[in-house]
C-alpha cells in the first residue's frame, strides 16, 4: 500500500496490509551529496535507544566518520530522527533498535519476513529494498522501493498473520561497485533481553 507521508504509515495496522511505502522525494541535492561521499564517510550505527535519542545516536555516527557539518548532513539526521519518532509512536515502542548500515555486498539476498513485529527500512543511497508477494519462495514479480522512501513491513511477530504474504530482500549488488546506505528501525520491548 502506498501513502503520501510518514504520518500515514499507520496504515500498516489495516487488515490485509503487509507493508506500507511512503511515496516521497528527498531533496535531490541531498541524495547527490550522499552519492559523492566515500563509503568510509557514510555513518554507521547499531544501537538500542529511546526514539527521542535517535537524533543524538545518528549525530554521533556522523561525527565518528568525520562527516562535516553541512545542510545535507542535518537533513539526513533530521529525517532519520523524524522517521524514528513517527515509527516509535506508531508501534508504541519505548525503545528502538537503530541500524544504519553501509552495504557493499549481497547483505540479505533471500526473500524473507523478519522476526519482529514491524520494521521500517529506508535506503538513503543506492538501490532500495526489493519486495513481492509469495507464499513460500521468491515472488514472481519483484518491486523496488524508491531511494529515500520509507517502507514499513509487518514481521512474523505481528499479532495477526499478514495477508498478502509480503516478502522482502536487500537487492543483490555484489560486484557492481554500488554502495548503499540503509536505515532499519525495529521496536524493542525490553532492551536488557536483547543480544
Amino acid at each position: 500500500m502506498s501513502v503520501n507521508g510518514p504520518e500515514d504509515m499507520g496504515a500498516i495496522r489495516l487488515p490485509g496490509v503487509g507493508g506500507v511505502i511512503c511515496q516521497r522525494r528527498l531533496p535531490e541535492y541531498m541524495l547527490d551529496w550522499l552519492e559523492t561521499l566515500p563509503a568510509e564517510m557514510l555513518p554507521a550505527a547499531r544501537v538500542i535507544v529511546r526514539p527521542g535519542e535517535i537524533y543524538s545516536a545518528v549525530t554521533l555516527a556522523c561525527d565518528e566518520t568525520g562527516l562535516s557539518d553541512a545542510p545535507e548532513r542535518r537533513i539526513l539526521i533530521d529525517d532519520i530522527a523524524g522517521l524514528a519518532a513517527t515509527f516509535g509512536e506508531m508501534t508504541r515502542a519505548k525503545w528502538l533498535r537503530l541500524r544504519l548500515d553501509v552495504v557493499m555486498t549481497n547483505a540479505c539476498r533471500r526473500f524473507h519476513i523478519d522476526r519482529v513485529t514491524a520494521r521500517l527500512v529506508c535506503t538513503y543511497r543506492g538501490t532500495g529494498t526489493q519486495y513481492g508477494v509469495a507464499r513460500d519462495d521468491a515472488p514472481d514479480t519483484v518491486h523496488t522501493v524508491p531511494t529515500g522512501s520509507p517502507f514499513v513491513m509487518r514481521g512474523t511477530l505481528w499479532p495477526a498473520q499478514p495477508d498478502p504474504h509480503l516478502l522482502h530482500r536487500s537487492p543483490p549488488i555484489e560486484g557492481t561497485g554500488e554502495t548503499r546506505l540503509m536505515l532499519a528501525l525495529d521496536p524493542v520491548t525490553d532492551p536488557d533481553a536483547e543480544s
